[in-house]
């Protein structure tokens, strides 16, 4: 290699440490995944998750998150986010354990869409059923650890979930992106779930008691909540409701801890879409974008956190009260956008659930993370490696 081309890589190197992006160490990769609190208590997290279900586990993740985060102390989300009831271990066991359940037969839940999406139900104490979701468990905190110890610059919870959850289709025999029925005008297409049209005989597998005659040609993931212009305008006020929460309560005196209070709120109240509540949205995608965008950009608060002066910050996007507002409501309206465009990807026509908030939150934090590398942004708040 030349001495031009080592001098050119040293510049690079340089700037990118100027900004805050630090890659991580491979050897902290062993030294998680050796902890047997990890390894063991993502075993007994997956179980659980099997056992609950995945939404009111997930459920469960949010209550932890909220009271951490508007209590102060931060004990409630590390926990939450941790190797037990982190969403990459409860959850994607949950995930896991329903599709193995309805591809065992296990599952007749009475769900409108193919058993293996129902992520509602409580599968119970079935043995077979709760060593599923610890697999998948220990799988998602591998995942995690591996992403998160090697401080790549997005959101290593959700790349977890997403992974884990094309894992799922491939271990237990489902179709890994779906068959779109002849009757969809490709994979955006949700004209015929809005005509009641039903799958051809045939065209794919049953579930449980029924044909495939009996299922929906398409399947959206939320039936209330789908049309761009309904998913801009609530990612638009859940990501500036966000950023106004973290504003507030940076202003009154907490810390870095804030960002996730949105978060936290969004997730506890899918409560009520767990007891069939009628056009509950799902937020916590949009919420989380929302204040983590605001805090990226918004100076006074960077500073009183971080105890940097302004003249320290040296990247452009660097906004006051209003803009910074704003942007995260921007930020609400792409996670909501980018979420939707996976459920009709990766949801609507296939047999097990695929989560799109998740999806949209490995987007749009690589985005931020990326923006951090490029200089653009003095930091990425709490997405690794990027901080100040």
């Amino acid at each position: 290699m030349s001495l031009e081309l080592l001098s050119e890589l040293a510049l690079v190197t340089d700037s990118l440490l100027q900004v805050g992006y630090q890659p991580g160490d491979p050897g902290d990769v062993i030294d998680a995944l050796t902890n047997p609190g990890v390894v063991l208590g993502a075993l007994a997290g997956g179980a659980f998750g099997a056992a609950l279900g995945a939404l009111p586990a997930f459920v469960f993740t949010g209550f932890l998150v909220t009271a951490g985060s508007l209590g102060g102390g931060g004990f409630g989300v590390d926990v939450g986010f941790g190797t037990v009831f982190g969403p990459h271990v409860s959850f994607a066991g949950g995930v896991a354990a329903a599709g193995y359940a309805a591809n065992k037969g296990y599952m007749e839940s009475g769900f409108d869409f193919h058993n293996a999406k129902d992520i509602t139900v409580a599968l119970g104490s079935k043995p077979d059923i709760l060593a599923v979701g610890a697999v998948f468990g220990v799988f998602g905190v591998v995942l995690e650890q591996l992403s998160r110890q090697l401080a790549l610059p997005v959101d290593p919870i959700p790349v977890s979930i997403v992974i884990s959850a094309i894992v799922v289709r491939v271990v237990f025999g489902y179709s890994i992106i779906g068959k779109v029925s002849d009757k969809a005008n490709g994979y955006f297409d949700m004209g015929p779930f809005e005509r009641e049209e039903m799958r051809e005989p045939g065209e794919v597998k049953g579930d449980g008691e029924k044909d495939s005659e009996d299922r929906l040609a398409v399947e959206p993931w939320l039936p209330n909540m789908y049309k761009w212009s309904h998913v801009a305008a609530i990612g638009f006020f859940a990501g500036l409701a966000s950023a106004a929460i973290t504003y507030n309560m940076i202003g009154g005196g907490h810390g870095l801890i804030a960002v996730f209070a949105g978060f936290g709120i969004s997730a506890a109240s899918l409560l009520f879409l767990n007891l069939g509540i009628g056009k509950i949205p799902v937020t916590h995608h949009m919420t989380l974008a929302g204040s983590t965008a605001f805090l990226a950009v918004w100076e006074p608060g960077i500073t009183q956190i971080t105890g940097l002066e302004s003249a320290d910050l040296t990247a452009p996007l660097l906004f006051g009260d209003g803009l910074a507002l704003l942007f995260g409501a921007v930020f609400g309206v792409f996670a909501a956008l980018v979420g939707e465009a996976s459920q009709r990807v990766f949801y609507a026509h296939s047999d097990t659930h695929f989560d799109p908030p998740a999806a949209a939150i490995v987007v749009w934090t690589l985005v931020l993370g990326l923006l951090v590398v490029a200089g653009l942004l003095n930091w990425g708040v709490w997405i690794p490696g990027t901080g100040l």
